[in-house]
């Protein structure tokens, strides 16, 4: 250890706690120069390991600066008393300044919410120690007073988001801010390299190192199954990565609730609430609990249905997801950490490293469908270094038992989810070019370059980037008549946004975050209490309650894209719905999941044990399916065919996770189709898809003729265009693109556009460019987003060579199973009826039991 990091030391020991080894690893590995990415469980001081290092530095020049000052002074009085011996005019001298002024570590967090707590973390050794550091928060929730001071005299440590570092860079004097940068730390880098906010940042830090050859990058994740490539993403094309990892166990104690009974026919999302009671039970007043759920819907409906099964803890139960005002979700977090908040119904809104020490207790309502996000919610419990995080799960439909098992399994092998970046996004990158040139401006060859450190773009080609400054300059091949699209203009050799209305409205719109339109939803005498989306509010009327926010409300009217609203008591089930918020099963649980269903088969074949309670638990709906039909093997795809009043039915099972049923079901319906003509119907989850058609239509002898070429991924990308309305998914697409490209601005604060507004003008550059300049680079972008992120298409490729290695199994059955059901309910749920989900459920499950007992072939709908 050097004798730099004494003061460090100091501070450990003033807390009674000893550094860690990775921690040491990491301070040596930042003071020999080095970049890296640090990976340890939750709770372990990550944190700490990243930032320690960096003060050490700041803390050892300021030392050697404080003695050369004092030598200067000294040399100064000497030569002083020299020259006035000697009748000599003084010569003039200069005293450097220290470099501890100015900004020299960048900490760059996904999310606001983090922003408090590092803070509180950071400031906390700095305080005790009196070190001479000032850390300052930068983000959307910054006073603009606030900002501006930190521009005029920066905080030597300063924690952001990739949004307001992008703006920080669309201002003049961001060569003078970072003139001094020395390091950067990226928070939670599994969260934002995923995504164009991980593009966003790459960019923001090639034009950082370009500025500071030397800057050292360190990246910090709980949880990513492709370390080096995430190491490698973070850093550049530049130096090889450290790693920097550690043994350190961190147990995580599962426990299920289990229904009393499970009969042959699951719910689908369903079995949760009505097992509220079982929940209630568990759960104890006294121990700090975070109730996990995997949308806002859902959590709005479990705060609502907590509220009322127990009424003692008003004041002690909260809600927390994105949608409801900061305000308010600050003063949540704040009561969790000071103990006021027992227990807490949130979504991803709390997964991150929000450190809440008093929290004993997690709940994971549903699947987590990804064993990355299990751990970073379990790691929330027991936030500290050596603590056993305590999860209890509970389902929300019967086969999620088996998504639980397999849960076991992936963390028993230890694998997490591997992450990808997006491969250079043009929107994005147009927008990182306006940002520059609304700033410093920039030099096209030297930026170039610069861009190409980049990992996601680091084989961008010369075509693109002519084709970008040329869209930039000139609006394109299409756009140069209207002044607006004419950004940059060139002066010398720099490209710079002289229009300051252009450049306005740029810095207002900067960010790759884009949603549908949100409506804010006010008090008609009072607070914000959050947003919902536009098309949810335009389906109420005046009068019309509706729950929000842990609130029952009432709609007064709309004003200005503001719901207003006030309390009230009467009695209602409605509660928003946000899109966007169905998740898949990851390609990793969709292994193990297989692999339970493989287990659950031996096991019924006396060939094996069930070797957890789930399984144990749901051996009668197992036994039923058996009975009925089969439970595949992992070597084997199970297809079920069936007939109803409604129609025909075929049920396919290959495992995969939703998101590569609906491509599988849509392919199979189109390819099937062209044999025989008919309007088919798809529904899908994650354990396999439906195809509904007319009556007689014969799904068996098609399959049994051109079983083949459905699993055929010869042709796979042209076959989804036909299957799919790709052009319209494309348009749909392009509104996003178009949003962050700068191609379509939301307009200034409180004259906002509608979300029909921002698409019809999409939707109108869509058509023109599609009909003007087919090569345009923002459709390829759009197209290729769709086929492979939407449809997920290299994962429908994989899926399908898997199938075709494996055993087709097809069985006639004379009703749908306990595999088939939550298919048929999902179905249901999409339909208009006079009678509850629930209930309909309720009357179809009654119906196949006495089908099954009178042996009737049929079920009624």
């Amino acid at each position: 250890m050097t004798l730099s990091m004494a003061p460090i030391e100091a501070w450990f020991s003033q807390q009674g706690w000893t550094p860690l080894p990775f921690q040491r690893q990491s301070w040596q590995a930042y003071l020999e120069g080095r970049s890296g990415l640090i990976q340890v469980p939750t709770g372990s001081g990550k944190t700490y390991a990243a930032v320690m290092g960096p003060i050490a530095e700041m803390l050892a020049v300021q030392g050697a600066d404080t003695t050369q000052r004092r030598l200067q002074d000294c040399v100064q009085t000497v030569q002083k008393q020299g020259e006035s011996e000697n009748n000599k005019r003084p010569r003039r001298t200069t005293t450097p300044q220290t470099n501890i002024q100015g900004l020299r570590l960048l900490y760059i967090t996904p999310l606001r919410a983090l922003s408090r707590d590092l803070a509180l973390a950071i400031q906390q050794p700095i305080e005790a120690m009196g070190w001479p550091l000032q850390v300052g928060i930068r983000n959307g929730d910054t006073a603009s007073s606030a900002r501006t001071r930190q521009l005029r005299s920066p905080p030597q440590i300063l924690i952001t988001t990739p949004e307001s570092l992008a703006l920080l860079l669309a201002n003049p004097k961001a060569t003078e801010l970072f003139s001094g940068l020395q390091a950067v730390v990226l928070d939670e880098w599994h969260e934002l390299m995923g995504s164009k906010r991980g593009s966003q940042t790459e960019l923001c830090l090639s034009w950082l190192r370009r500025l500071r050859p030397g800057l050292r990058t360190w990246a910090i994740s709980a949880t990513i199954g492709n370390l080096e490539e995430a190491a490698q993403t973070a850093l550049g094309t530049g130096p090889e990565p450290c790693l920097i990892t550690a043994p350190i166990a961190r147990a995580t104690a599962i426990r299920s609730l289990l229904p009393e009974s499970i009969d042959g026919f699951p719910w689908a999302g369903h079995l949760g609430l009505r097992m509220y009671e079982e929940l209630v039970a568990a759960l104890e007043p006294g121990v700090s609990t975070l109730l996990f759920t995997n949308t806002r819907n859902q959590a709005e409906r479990w705060h609502q249905c907590l509220r009322y099964a127990c009424p003692e803890m008003e004041g002690a139960l909260a809600l927390h997801h994105s949608a409801i005002d900061r305000a308010e979700r600050e003063a949540i977090e704040a009561g969790v950490k000071n103990g006021a908040l027992r227990w807490v119904v949130a979504t991803s809104s709390l997964d991150l490293g929000v450190d809440f020490q008093p929290v004993e207790r997690v709940v994971q309502i549903g699947s987590a469908k990804n064993v990355a996000r299990l751990l970073q919610r379990a790691g929330r419990s027991a936030h500290s270094p050596g603590g056993t995080s305590q999860v209890l799960f509970m389902p929300t439909h019967a086969l999620e038992l088996l998504e639980l098992s397999a849960l076991r399994r992936g963390l028993a092998a230890g694998l997490v989810e591997e992450r990808r970046p997006p491969t250079a996004p043009i929107d994005v990158l147009l927008q990182h070019l306006t940002s520059l040139a609304c700033g410093p401006g920039f030099e096209p060859d030297q930026t170039l370059a610069a861009i190409r450190t980049a990992w996601s773009y680091r084989q961008l080609s010369d075509a693109d980037w002519q084709w970008c400054l040329r869209f930039l300059e000139h609006g394109g091949d299409c756009l140069g008549a209207y002044p607006r699209y004419r950004k940059l203009e060139r002066d010398g050799d720099l490209y710079f946004v002289k229009e300051k209305a252009i450049a306005r409205m740029h810095r207002l719109h900067i960010g790759t975050i884009t949603a549908d339109r949100a409506v804010t939803v006010r008090f008609v005498r009072g607070a914000v209490l959050g947003h919902v989306e536009e098309a949810f509010i335009g389906r109420l009327k005046a009068g019309d309650v509706f729950f929000f926010a842990g609130r029952q409300l009432e709609f007064v009217r709309l004003r200005e894209m503001t719901a207003l609203v006030k309390a009230s008591s009467k009695k209602s089930n409605t509660v928003p719905a946000w899109a966007g918020g169905q998740m898949a099963l990851s390609d990793l649980l969709s292994r193990h999941l297989r692999a339970e269903v493989d287990c659950c088969s031996r096991a019924l074949a006396g060939e094996a044990k069930l070797n957890s309670p789930e399984l144990v638990a749901l051996e009668p709906l197992l036994q039923r399916q058996v009975q009925l039909s089969r439970l595949p093997r992992q070597h084997e795809l199970l297809v079920e065919v069936c007939n109803s009043r409604e129609g025909s039915h075929l049920y396919a099972y290959p495992f995969e996770g939703r998101f590569v049923h609906e491509g599988l079901g849509f392919l199979w319906a189109w390819r099937l189709a062209r044999h025989q003509a008919s309007t088919i119907t798809v529904s899908v989850n994650d354990y396999g898809f439906e195809l509904l058609a007319p009556k007689n239509y014969p799904f068996e002898e098609l399959f049994e003729l051109h079983a083949e070429e459905l699993l055929d991924a010869t042709n796979l990308k042209d076959d989804l265009e036909q299957a799919i309305n790709l052009s319209e998914l494309c348009r749909r697409r392009f509104r996003a693109i178009a949003q962050i490209s700068g191609l379509v601005l939301n307009g200034y604060p409180g004259q906002s556009k509608s979300g029909g507004q921002l698409q019809i003008s999409a939707a109108l550059l869509y058509d023109v460019f599609s009909r003007h300049e087919p090569a345009n680079r923002l459709l390829a972008q759009a197209r290729s987003e769709v086929l492979t992120e939407q449809l997920d298409l290299p994962r429908i490729t994989l899926a399908l060579q898997r199938l075709q290695r494996c055993s087709l199994q097809l069985e006639r059955t004379p009703r749908p199973g306990p595999l088939a059901f939550p298919l048929l309910a999902e179905r249901l749920n999409n339909r208009m009826s006079n009678e509850s989900l629930l209930q309909r459920l309720e009357r179809l499950r009654q119906e196949a039991e006495r089908a099954e007992e009178g042996g009737l072939t049929q079920y009624i709908d």
